[in-house]
């Protein structure tokens, strides 16, 4: 018979349950009111810990939480897998210079002005009296940290897609590699007065460390699934590495958990792109439950109490950081060349602040950080504290930034959607017809996945072009190959840009600015007859998206013209396509 004297509901499964539902009503209520359900999450736990839960009181037990620091780490370290499995390099082909300059920016100017502002304005504001160079500089480099989980799941619910976006996905988790680098640099420095050669060389240690975990557990992971593992078990492959990942880096006594399993995923991903998708597809069923909970759970470990403390230093650091992002990434934007959409931007959508940020202040406040108490202490109080702040408004600036660039609801397929900006180049020279289509050729084979052999390829397009020139006047060229019934994946391609022209025998004697070479399988015949239309259509009727596409300064700015909504004739929602072209997609 069940006895219920010693009644106890502090379980940790019951805790999960709670909060998990808590977190879900937190992000519906949040999203009718169009904020996105992440914010709702956050506000959701520091909602519940001043309720004080059984068994989560923090007043009691300030450690109560860490129970749940496994399933914290876990996801940290899925996230951060999926962050590195967005670097395939294959796809980063003319991001290099803008992904380069950002992070410049982020380790140089971000920091440099966080630092600035908090050493010689914080005396002046009320309690800053304490602020000295040590918490200054240590905040500065956690300052640089972003949240390249918030930002992926804001990027997924307002379902975004563009140069912003894509350059958003490419640079958050590299941003917070660059977060690390520059923390064990500073506090190395501050810590030991080694120097700095004994800074970088722990830099050095770090990255060699979790690069061989974390790229030792996705090798591993391949070849489990090249050998023994059934496609069934590709996920729980996946999962397996990053729990490893995580762990290793954690037994090796690194801080490294989240850039070994970042390594992970940029490993898989460049060997096995594939292997990547499954993995994802394997927890996609289940990832609302896990970022809900996760998100509830670090917004319980918030504590808004900290922020009456030290209420001014708290605002001269959030705005501190918000200047510091909005300038570096202005800069590094403008020296870049990009379009103003992004410009304008992507300081304001960096403004999130995550999972990094809060390990790096943990490892501050440790007693083995070689801080006095007072630094502990106040990068504890003000680090928190603006964290809280920008979790709750870092979500919304993102979404904000996705939705006045225009990226916003983009994510639905196009007739273009082949034409991603690693398959556009601009700049194209020469008066060879065979030679232009073999430098496209080596493009269109280094970002597409072909079975038709190179050189096969190549004298299947320049015999469609003997046969019947594929120079269709006004400036454009589109040269193409039907492949073989079994090639699949859609029709692909790649777009050449030449401002000055190439001297092409043409119909009406007009130099050719673009070529667009195309690789169709048999089955996309109706779709390729669409992208010849909407081309020589746009051509004829659009003055304006000619000059702007013949005269791109980028590739960026290409995709932008392309892609943009005042130019749906030419690049049209395929749901669309009977009314667009009077063809009907197949």
């Amino acid at each position: 018979m069940l006895s219920f004297v010693n009644l106890h509901f502090d379980d940790p499964l019951l805790n999960m349950a709670t909060v998990l539902v808590a977190g879900i009503l937190g992000g519906e209520i949040f999203a009718r009111f169009r904020l996105p359900k992440v914010t709702g999450w956050i506000a959701t736990g520091i909602l519940l810990r001043w309720v004080s839960l059984p068994g989560m009181d923090t007043s009691v037990d300030p450690l109560c939480l860490d129970r749940f620091l496994p399933y914290m780490h876990f996801v940290l370290g899925f996230i951060a897998f999926t962050v590195g499995a967005t670097l395939y390099f294959a796809s980063l082909r003319n991001t290099g210079k803008r992904i380069g300059l950002l992070l410049l920016g982020e380790i140089l100017i971000t920091p440099a002005i966080v630092a600035a502002m908090l050493y010689y304005l914080g005396p002046l504001v009320p309690g800053g009296e304490v602020m000295t160079s040590h918490p200054a500089f240590v905040l500065a480099t956690i300052a640089i940290a972003g949240a390249p989980g918030t930002t992926v799941l804001v990027i997924q619910e307002a379902r975004s897609r563009g140069i912003l976006t894509r350059t958003l996905l490419a640079a958050i988790g590299l941003i917070d590699m660059v977060a690390v680098a520059g923390f064990v640099f500073i506090t190395t420095i501050l810590g030991d007065k080694a120097g700095w050669p004994h800074a970088l060389q722990s830099v050095v240690v770090q990255f060699v460390v979790t690069f061989v975990i974390g790229g030792g557990c996705g090798v591993a992971a391949i070849a489990l699934t090249r050998t023994m593992v059934s496609p069934a078990f590709l996920g729980p492959t996946i999962v397996a590495a990053i729990l490893g990942a995580w762990g290793l880096a954690a037994g090796f006594g690194t801080s490294g958990g989240i850039l070994a399993c970042t390594f992970a995923g940029i490993v898989v991903t460049n060997l096995r792109h594939d292997l990547v998708r499954s993995g994802e597809a394997y927890l996609q069923t289940i990832s609302g439950a896990l970022f809900a909970l996760f998100y509830t759970f670090a917004g319980m470990r918030l504590d808004f109490g900290l922020v009456p403390q030290a209420a001014g230093l708290v605002a001269l650091y959030f705005f501190a950081r918000l200047v510091g992002k909005c300038v570096s990434a202005f800069t590094a934007m403008s020296l870049a060349g990009v379009t103003d959409n992004v410009r304008g931007y992507l300081g304001i959508s960096l403004l999130p602040h995550g999972g990094v940020a809060v390990g790096l202040i943990l490892l501050v406040t440790a007693d083995t950080a070689g801080f006095s108490e007072e630094v502990r202490t106040l990068v504890n109080t003000v680090g928190l504290s603006a964290l809280a702040i920008n979790q709750l408004l870092g979500p919304s600036a993102t979404r904000f930034a996705l939705e006045r660039s225009g990226e916003a609801r983009k994510d639905r397929a196009r007739l273009l959607d082949f034409l991603q900006e690693h398959r556009i180049t601009v700049g194209l020279t020469g008066n060879d017809r065979e030679k232009t289509i073999r430098e496209l050729t080596a493009q269109l084979y280094a970002t597409s996945k072909m079975k038709l052999p190179q050189e096969e390829f190549i004298e299947r397009v320049m015999a469609r072009d003997a046969e019947h020139s594929t120079c269709l006047g006004k400036g454009l060229m589109i040269p193409h190959a039907i492949l073989d019934e079994d090639e699949g994946q859609g029709i692909r391609g790649v777009l050449g840009i030449s401002p000055e022209g190439l001297p092409f025998e043409t119909p009406d004697g007009r130099l050719v600015h673009a070529v667009l070479l195309l690789a169709t399988p048999e089955a996309e015949r109706s779709r390729h007859l669409q992208v010849l239309s909407a081309f020589a259509t746009a051509i004829t009727r659009d003055a304006n998206l000619v000059e702007q596409l013949y005269h791109a300064r980028s590739a960026a700015h290409a995709y932008e013209v392309l892609h943009a909504d005042k130019h749906t004739d030419i690049n049209y929602f395929l749901e669309d396509a009977a009314d667009q072209a009077g063809l009907r997609p197949t």
